[in-house]
């Protein structure tokens, strides 16, 4: 059995997921707000399958999207962290840097402050070589965080084979982000 890596940000607990995440998780994927750069929101149903699957993918290999929630408080504010994204998109395999957080929790720096510790795990801890992020190539907020954390964005755009071929988010940017960049970056803050 693998043990899961957690850690801890100035104001964040990552951490593996519990049966109390699926409630607020399932309100994060039924909100228009959070899911307007996906093909549609999530049912209940949905949205639980996601978190099992978030939780076996930590249990398996000891880091994924993990459960993202206040020190605090403990309020659970959605996810953050690392996964292998399907093998049909044009520069797979690849392991991404992710975040879905509840609305509430937007424009305060969590997303970003999450991310940087997921970087810190993936490149020291589990010793990826490289990082990416992919979003609908709309969504500026998703885009505005891999550039705060340091990430280049590729010259094209891509369609994601898993969304609908009609669907206004099917395109998507790519961005990349390799140990020695993010190693420079981290040197001069």
């Amino acid at each position: 059995m693998i043990t899961p890596i957690e850690f801890e940000t100035p104001r964040l607990r990552l951490r593996q997921w519990q049966p109390k995440d699926r409630a607020p998780f399932a309100a994060v994927n039924a909100d228009p707000r959070v899911m307007e750069f996906f093909p549609s929101s999530l049912d209940r149903s949905e949205s639980d399958a996601i978190a099992d699957r978030c939780e076996a993918l930590i249990a398996e290999r000891g880091w994924g999207f993990w459960a993202t929630e206040i020190k605090g408080s403990g309020e659970f504010i959605g996810f953050v962290g690392l996964h292998v994204p399907i093998p049909e998109l044009p520069f797979s395999p690849c392991v991404e840097i992710g975040w879905r957080l509840a609305h509430a929790y937007w424009g305060q720096g969590f997303a970003t402050e999450a991310a940087q510790g997921a970087l810190q795990v993936g490149f020291e801890g589990i010793g990826l070589s490289e990082i990416v992020s992919f979003t609908a190539a709309r969504n500026r907020r998703s885009r505005n965080v891999m550039e705060r954390l340091g990430m280049v964005e590729e010259s094209a755009t891509f369609e994601h084979p898993a969304v609908p071929a009609e669907s206004l988010v099917r395109e998507h940017c790519l961005y990349r982000l390799s140990r020695e960049r993010w190693r420079a970056l981290e040197q001069a803050s």
